[in-house]
């Protein structure tokens, strides 16, 4: 069985195809606003002009044609609404022409799923960190179970906030890891963390107010210290709380080394196992849609909808 997936919830157009064992292509492009945030009709736009490209080239490295398609899937969400909306047009028009099966995937779930299926890890906790996301996440009893997240903003918003604050280019993130590794100073900034939520907006306040003041060097390594210390902490907890023996880090936000680092020193330290996803599935990408929709395949058919907002923990897991 063969599945085609498409991501576009947010910035980054992607197509993946898998068969369910092995992904088979993973082509994606990210549209890059020319200041500032995400323009929603921007990103859209830039889906719609990439997708016969992107879709021709995940087809062209897996070897087969769109006729040979089982199933074809999209990002339903969360996400932003003008963005969503071209992986379920494409989608739709795709599963109509050839008469073939469409699958709406959970965004984030699908995040979870390629992490578990990279690292081999059956039944980890997993940090979720993504722009709009920022979860603290295990299974049980049939669904993907919340156990701690952002109060206000995601950590990569959060980033990229700052970059904006600093004249660094969107995405941020990666700019920001560069400037840490040079940094020489911590500066105390708001740590933020209740139980097991976190909350992000007051760190971006605090450092508006002393930018002038410290080096991009300096601020940036006291912002990633302070951040993925308190998301570190409350994963340590869930650990402790449900006693599984594995954790994960996964999301865009991922592909930061610091992160991994402190991720892989807090597990050992509790005797659990760490792996490091991948890069090239940190970040949104299609093969993660296409590989959740190939373990949602017996799902009965629905008409599928956008969904802008779609919490994690709506919905239930009937493969595992």
């Amino acid at each position: 069985m063969l599945v085609l997936g498409i991501e576009s919830t947010a910035h980054t157009f992607g197509v993946g195809i898998t068969d369910g064992k092995s992904i088979l292509a993973n082509e994606k492009d990210t549209y890059k606003p020319k200041r500032g945030g995400i323009i929603p009709r921007e990103a859209a736009e830039h889906h719609y002009k990439l997708a016969p490209e992107i879709i021709n080239s995940a087809l062209s490295k897996a070897g087969i044609k769109l006729k040979d398609i089982d199933i074809f899937a999209f990002s339903q969400g969360p996400g932003i609404y003008a963005p969503l909306k071209v992986s379920f047009q494409i989608a739709k028009f795709l599963s109509k022409k050839y008469n073939k099966k469409v699958i709406g995937v959970n965004h984030c779930i699908a995040h979870l799923e390629i992490a578990r299926k990279e690292t081999g890890f059956e039944d980890p906790v997993m940090l979720y960190v993504s722009g709009g996301n920022t979860q603290i996440i295990t299974f049980a009893d049939g669904y993907y179970r919340v156990f701690g997240e952002t109060q206000d903003i995601g950590v990569g918003n959060l980033l990229d906030k700052f970059g904006r604050d600093m004249s660094i280019s969107f995405p941020a993130g990666p700019e920001i890891e560069k400037y840490a590794l040079k940094g020489k100073k911590y500066i105390p900034l708001p740590y933020s963390i209740k139980g097991m939520d976190v909350s992000l907006s007051g760190i971006q306040t605090f450092i508006s107010k002393i930018k002038d003041k410290y080096s991009i060097e300096d601020l940036s390594f006291s912002l990633q210290e302070t951040v993925f210390s308190m998301l570190v902490e409350a994963s340590e907890r869930a650990l402790a709380y449900t006693e599984k023996e594995s954790f994960v880090i996964t999301g865009g936000v991922a592909a930061n080394k610091r992160l991994n680092e402190m991720g892989k020193i807090m597990s050992e330290s509790r005797g659990a196992k760490f792996k490091s996803i991948p890069m090239e599935y940190a970040g949104d990408n299609g093969a993660m849609i296409a590989y959740t929709a190939y373990l949602m395949r017996d799902e009965p058919d629905r008409d599928y909808l956008p969904k802008p907002i779609f919490r994690t923990d709506s919905v239930k897991i009937n493969y595992r």
